[in-house]
């Protein structure tokens, strides 16, 4: 650190931060390269701790890392665009003593994660492109959708089993097909209640049939432009894979893999 006309100036020092994310505030541990400086709660908000660097070590490089999660990568790209050099990783990578373990909790894991930062021994995690992001949601969206439906499918099958409402052989269709619907929509119970219950099932399964089909047509029409018109044409062409499989396999892995650095390693949002 050098004091000039009673300023302070840490050009050519790095400062390592560790941020234990969450929802109302951050827990934040800051080091030097021979000391802690201070391990505290902060507002939940890059623009705070930005502040709170330039002003206690102004000139310094400033050096963060946070483990991903919940919370996805806007804080990362929010850090780097304030000049902040971040690392994303994942949880099971950072190296944790038995001592750690035992005695968890925000103020250690920002202390953890700040010491690895400043030992670099931190393997960093890919961060795709807030598009590439995008995209991505947009094809898992449709995905959760289609979970819905099938929970909803399953909820108007119980209600029928429940009451021994069958349905003929001849109208039954594991597809659910036009016809079937209606069969269900011109079925009565004997009191009103039942009707609406039913009714309420049906309205809703008709929502997310909707709903998917839209989120099908957003997708094709993304599989047509760039980037993914001519990976998904080379992966259609491959017996088996439809459009939607092409889409899947380059939000999820296929990009991402092409653009990782060397030293990073892939991360499953599943845990975000």
């Amino acid at each position: 650190m050098i004091s000039t006309d009673s300023q302070l100036d840490f050009t050519g020092q790095d400062i390592y931060v560790g941020l234990d994310i969450g929802q109302k505030s951050w827990k934040t541990c800051i080091l030097t390269k021979d000391f802690e400086h201070k391990t505290f709660t902060q507002p939940p908000n890059v623009e705070a701790l930005v502040g709170y660097l330039h002003r206690q070590f102004p000139g310094a490089r400033y050096l963060s890392v946070y483990e991903a999660g919940y919370f996805g990568f806007w804080i990362h790209d929010e850090l780097q665009r304030r000049g902040v050099d971040n690392l994303v990783v994942h949880p099971a990578d950072v190296p944790t003593t038995d001592k750690e373990k035992k005695n968890r909790n925000d103020r250690v894991d920002a202390r953890k994660l700040a010491r690895h930062r400043r030992n670099g021994d931190l393997k960093p995690l890919y961060v795709p492109s807030r598009t590439a992001l995008e995209d991505r949601s947009l094809v898992r969206t449709r995905a959760q959708m289609v979970q819905k439906q099938t929970r909803c499918k399953n909820q108007i099958k119980g209600l029928l089993a429940f009451y021994g409402v069958t349905i003929p052989d001849e109208i039954v269709s594991k597809h659910w097909s036009r016809r079937y619907l209606q069969s269900l929509e011109s079925l009565t119970f004997q009191r009103a209640s039942g009707n609406q219950a039913l009714t309420a099932l049906l309205d809703e399964l008709k929502h997310l049939r909707q709903t998917i089909a839209a989120l099908t047509r957003q997708i094709r029409a993304l599989s047509r432009g760039e980037p993914y018109r001519i990976p998904v044409v080379n992966l259609v062409s491959i017996p088996g894979i439809s459009t939607l499989s092409a889409m899947i396999l380059l939000t999820e892995l296929a990009f991402r893999a092409y653009r990782c650095p060397a030293n990073c390693r892939t991360f499953s949002s599943k845990t975000s």
